[in-house]
């Protein structure tokens, strides 16, 4: 999650982009912090305000790693879940039993992804890869061994016209009623037009290094661990690690030089 543009000037486009990326993930743990503090009955309605500092690395050549602080401001009642930049209507769910519910959601989000040709050498007379307004639809199916959930969305406002898929699970445990530690594994599908958008080199954009590439659909798999501790039961504070095996439709672009990329993010939330 992200807000206010006009605060993060100071940093490139890309550093904007890894720091959106990671706070999402932030934002898919404030359900979470309901069910730790024990808030969030049901037509409930709470606020989330915080703020989150994120440092990880790209797999573009010669770009570097940068920490950077970003709000965090959601909302969630029986109807809505925000989570700026990315706002989720809740439709009706299917409950099996206690432990056993499937839940659907539409949703939109504007995703500040994308480079100048400023932010690495080997991206000089690349012209600028831009972000764009994404929607998509979700299920999710809570039960007593894991939450599966699956995720399509596709660029509905912009320039790289792409889809993706995304699969994930995973499973919270809490601990002595203040710790919570959530592993995950998810793999992301990117269609040929995402991964041609952001890693694929025009004929105009050909140099004596850099040559030309045709980006095609591929998979990255992800594997991460979040973690959490609950105090006054309004303060809740999280990390979260993860380390993202990339596709080898972008490890074989000429303007990347890893087969990986990972990521930290440490956040406050302060929850009314």
């Amino acid at each position: 999650m992200q807000s206010s543009l006009s605060s993060a000037r100071c940093f490139d486009t890309a550093v904007i982009h890894r720091a959106t990326a990671m706070l999402t993930i932030i934002g898919l743990a404030l359900p979470l912090t309901a069910l730790a503090t024990g808030k969030q009955a049901d037509g409930d309605s709470s606020w989330e305000i915080g703020l989150g500092v994120v440092s990880s690395q790209e797999a573009y050549t010669g770009m570097d790693s940068d920490i950077m602080p970003l709000p965090i401001v959601a909302f969630e009642n029986s109807y809505i879940q925000l989570s700026v930049p990315e706002l989720s209507v809740k439709l009706p769910s299917y409950e099996l039993s206690d432990s056993n519910e499937f839940n659907f959601s539409i949703f939109g989000r504007y995703d500040f992804l994308g480079y100048e040709e400023g932010d690495a050498r080997i991206l000089k007379g690349m012209e600028d890869r831009d972000g764009g307004f994404w929607a998509g639809f979700k299920t999710e199916w809570q039960n007593s061994f894991a939450d599966i959930s699956a995720k399509f969305a596709t660029e509905a406002a912009g320039d790289s016209k792409g889809s993706s898929f995304n699969l994930a699970i995973e499973k919270t445990w809490y601990f002595k009623e203040n710790f919570m530690l959530t592993p995950r594994l998810a793999a992301n599908w990117l269609d040929s037009h995402y991964i041609d958008y952001y890693y694929g080199v025009r004929k105009n954009e050909v140099t004596v290094g850099r040559g030309y590439y045709n980006g095609e659909a591929g998979v990255n798999v992800e594997i991460g661990v979040l973690g959490g501790y609950v105090f006054e039961q309004k303060h809740f504070v999280l990390l979260d690690v993860g380390i993202t095996s990339l596709a080898s439709e972008i490890k074989n672009s000429p303007l990347v030089d890893s087969s990986t990329e990972s990521s930290i993010a440490l956040g406050y939330l302060y929850r009314f």
